[in-house]
C-alpha cells in the first residue's frame, strides 16, 4: 500500500514526493481515513512513528478544499523545537498547496508571530503559555478553527500544561475535530479526553523498539566520575556525531562547559536558555559545526538529524519509553548506531525493565586503563558537620557586669 491509497490531491502528493514518503507507516495507515472523515482521534503511539505526517496530511487536504481563510487549525506542541519541526513539516508537505502555517512559542519577541498571523496563517503550531498571551491580547482569533491536534499530551502533562491547555479550550465555543496524539495515558489525559473529545475512533500502535542497527552497551560508574568516563570515551572512540543526555538542565549545562573546557565543539540544549541560543545550538548540530550536543529529555524534543553516530545516556533514563525516545535518535534510515549507558548502583531496577523490554540482556563494558576507583573530590561539610569551636565558660562577675 502506498499513498495514492488516500486519494490526496495532487498538490498535496507533490510534497509527500518531494519528501521521499513511499509506504505510510502503522499510524499514518490507521489515522489518516477516519481523520479524513472528521472523526475525532486518540492516537497511541511514540515519537518517530511518522505521527506529525498522519494529521498533516489530511489537514492539509481540508484546507485545500474549502478557501475560508482565517486560523482553520492549530496544533498544540509541549515544545519550541517540537513546535518548530511541526510547522517545518507543515511546510514541506504543503509547499504546492499554498497553505501558510506560523510556529508560535516564548523567549522570542511576539512581532514576527503577529505578523506571521496577519499574514493569512491557516494553520498554527504554538506552545501552549505563548499562545495564551496571544489570546488575551487578541492578536489570534480561534473563531473559524475546524482542527485541534493535542500532540504529545503526556508530555504536556508532565511539564504542567494542562491548565494551560484547558484554558485554551474555553477560548474555542463552536464546534471543531480533536485530534490527540499521546504515547502513554496517564489519569489526567484519559479525564482530558472524556471531556473534550466526542465519539474518538482510538488507534493505538505497538510500542517501538530501537532500530536492529543500534547497538546497545552500559558503562558501569560511580556518579562523581561520569564526566571523567564520557571524556575518556569521546578520546578512544570515533564519532561522527554525538548526543549526550543528561537528567537536568543544570547538568547539561555544566557537562557541555566541562567538554568546552577539554577542547571539543560542544553546545548545551535545556530550557535555561533563550530561543535564539537553543535555535543557534540545533543549527550548528545539524550542519556539522557542533559535534556534541548535551541535552535534557524535555528540551531534545523535536531533535531530527540524521547523521547521530552515538547516543550517551550521562544519566539512566526515568522510563523505558524515554529509553526509546533517545535511542531513537541514532540508527535512522539503515545507518548503524551505537547508544552507551552510564549507569550506577542506583539504576539496577531501571536496567531489568529495559533488559525485559528488550528480551535481551545488556552488555556491561568498563574502559582499559579508566580509573574507576579514584575518590570523589571532597566538599565543604555542610554546618551540622562542621567541628564546633570549643566552650569557653564565662566567670560569675562577669555575667552580672553584663547584666548591669
Amino acid at each position: 500500500m502506498n499513498f495514492d491509497t488516500f486519494n490526496f490531491h495532487p498538490s498535496i502528493m507533490a510534497g509527500v514526493r518531494a519528501l521521499g514518503y513511499t509506504i505510510p507507516t502503522p499510524i499514518q495507515l490507521q489515522a489518516i481515513p477516519p481523520i479524513m472523515q472528521g472523526r475525532d482521534i486518540i492516537g497511541l503511539a511514540q515519537t518517530g512513528t511518522g505521527k506529525t505526517a498522519a494529521f498533516v496530511l489530511p489537514i492539509l487536504e481540508r484546507l485545500r478544499q474549502n478557501r475560508r481563510g482565517g486560523v482553520r487549525a492549530l496544533v498544540i506542541a509541549p515544545t519550541r523545537e517540537l513546535a518548530e519541526q511541526t510547522c517545518e513539516v507543515i511546510s514541506q508537505l504543503g509547499s504546492k498547496t499554498g497553505s501558510r502555517s506560523v510556529a508560535i512559542y516564548g523567549g522570542v519577541g511576539m512581532e514576527q508571530q503577529n505578523r506571521g498571523l496577519r499574514n493569512g496563517a491557516e494553520i498554527v503550531v504554538a506552545c501552549p503559555g505563548r499562545l495564551l498571551d496571544h489570546l488575551w491580547k487578541g492578536t489570534i482569533n480561534l473563531d473559524r478553527l475546524e482542527v485541534l491536534v493535542i500532540d504529545e499530551a503526556d508530555r504536556m502533562f508532565d511539564m504542567g500544561f494542562l491548565p494551560a491547555i484547558r484554558n485554551i479550550l474555553e477560548c474555542i465555543l463552536h464546534k471543531h475535530q480533536t485530534l490527540l496524539f499521546s504515547a502513554t495515558m496517564p489519569t489526567g489525559i484519559r479525564r482530558l479526553v472524556r471531556e473534550i473529545l466526542h465519539d474518538p475512533v482510538t488507534v493505538q500502535i505497538d510500542r517501538t523498539l530501537p532500530a536492529k542497527t543500534v547497538s546497545h552497551t552500559l558503562y558501569p560508574i560511580q556518579q562523581h566520575l561520569k564526566t571523567n568516563l564520557l571524556k575518556e570515551i569521546l578520546n578512544k572512540t570515533k564519532m561522527d556525531s554525538v548526543l549526550v543526555f543528561t537528567r537536568t538542565k543544570h547538568r547539561a549545562e555544566r557537562v557541555a562547559q566541562q567538554l568546552v573546557r577539554a577542547g571539543y565543539r560542544v553546545a548545551s540544549l535545556q530550557g535555561n536558555l533563550s530561543q535564539n541560543q537553543r535555535q543557534a545550538a540545533l543549527n550548528g548540530f545539524r550542519n556539522g559545526s557542533i559535534k556534541i550536543l548535551v541535552a535534557t529529555d524535555i528540551a531534545a524534543r523535536g531533535i531530527d538529524v540524521l547523521s547521530i553516530s552515538h547516543v550517551i545516556n550521562y544519566d539512566m533514563p526515568e522510563s523505558t519509553d524515554d529509553y526509546i525516545h533517545r535511542i531513537g535518535r541514532t540508527g535512522r534510515v539503515e545507518k548503524s548506531g551505537e547508544a552507551l549507558t552510564f549507569v550506577t548502583k542506583v539504576d539496577a531496577g531501571k536496567i531489568r525493565a529495559l533488559e525485559q523490554l528488550l528480551n535481551a540482556p545488556l552488555e556491561r563494558q568498563t574502559l582499559q586503563g579508566f580509573d574507576y576507583n579514584k575518590a570523589a573530590p571532597e566538599t565543604e561539610p555542610r554546618l551540622w558537620q562542621r567541628p564546633q569551636r570549643p566552650m569557653v565558660r564565662r566567670p560569675a562577675f562577669a555575667k552580672q557586669t553584663a547584666a548591669r
